[in-house]
């Protein structure tokens, strides 16, 4: 599937000079794994947890980062729109079940896979339901198709969203919302707004937060946007370094190794990808 990312729009953000960083490949992922489209690893883990977005089978993949599959956990719930993966300090996982390519879903969900389900073949999952707080049609005119969504991550009790636009030159635009990690029907409240580019391969395809809460980084087919210094959870309000990584694929996951270091996968396509990286933060 097609995805997305960002440009400027909100509060007082300081745009550092470009970067340019080239991707340190890892390994080659399997078969299995070729429309992958979130990552995540748990504490010091050296494992991979990996997903398949929609129209594929409900599979959780444990990973190894010679990109050998080591466990495979089937979720009893249906992969509507699976896009990516985040975790919380307990070592429970979540799926990201709210693609939303056509914006008129009303099913849209975060899906918990509690840690004693890790080390086993099946997994029962636990349903958070939201809703935009902006969002009134279903879907909006087509200038105002801005509710798909691919990236998010867990922190402090709350899920941060970010949002993927459909609007011609505004491919750039995210929306960060906010939604309290706990089971119930929420209301996604929205936070801020930031753009980047209009071009499709910049729309957003994935989002992380480093352990030390201190580095937001959103992944794009071209570039990755680490955002600092930022007020509380309005993470567009400090600083953001933009790198370049001039290397063009479908990238669909990211995901902090260690407070410096991330890890990025690639769907296979069109004789590219299928890959999992690693890019070290200057």
């Amino acid at each position: 599937m097609l995805k997305k990312i960002i440009l400027f729009f909100g509060f007082s953000i300081f745009l550092c000079c470009q970067n340019f960083e080239k991707l340190n490949l890892i390994s080659h992922l399997p078969k299995s794994l070729k429309e992958v489209s979130g990552a995540e690893v748990l504490g010091k883990s050296d494992l991979i947890w990996m997903l398949n977005d929609s129209e594929n089978r409900p599979l959780l993949y444990a990973v190894s980062k010679n990109g050998n599959i080591e466990r495979k956990i089937y979720i009893n719930e249906k992969n509507h729109d699976w896009e990516d993966l985040t975790s919380d300090k307990e070592g429970n996982i979540y799926i990201g079940d709210f693609g939303n390519n056509l914006n008129k879903r009303k099913n849209l969900r975060i899906l918990k896979i509690d840690k004693k389900y890790l080390k086993t073949k099946k997994a029962k999952a636990k349903k958070i339901k939201f809703s935009y707080e902006n969002q009134i049609k279903f879907p909006p005119k087509k200038k105002a198709m801005f509710f798909d969504a691919e990236a998010f991550f867990y922190y402090n009790n709350y899920f941060y969203i970010f949002t993927k636009s459909r609007v011609k030159n505004k491919y750039g635009k995210t929306s960060l919302y906010k939604v309290p990690a706990k089971k119930g029907k929420h209301i996604a409240k929205l936070i801020s707004e930031f753009e980047n580019c209009i071009d499709l391969e910049c729309w957003v395809t994935s989002a992380d937060i480093s352990a030390d809460g201190k580095k937001v980084v959103l992944l794009s087919q071209k570039n990755i946007l680490v955002f600092t210094d930022f007020e509380g959870d309005n993470f567009f309000s400090g600083k953001v370094k933009k790198i370049d990584l001039k290397h063009y694929s479908q990238k669909e996951g990211i995901t902090f190794k260690d407070n410096n270091t991330l890890l990025i996968t690639d769907e296979k396509g069109h004789g590219a990808g299928g890959n999992l990286y690693e890019l070290k933060l200057k």
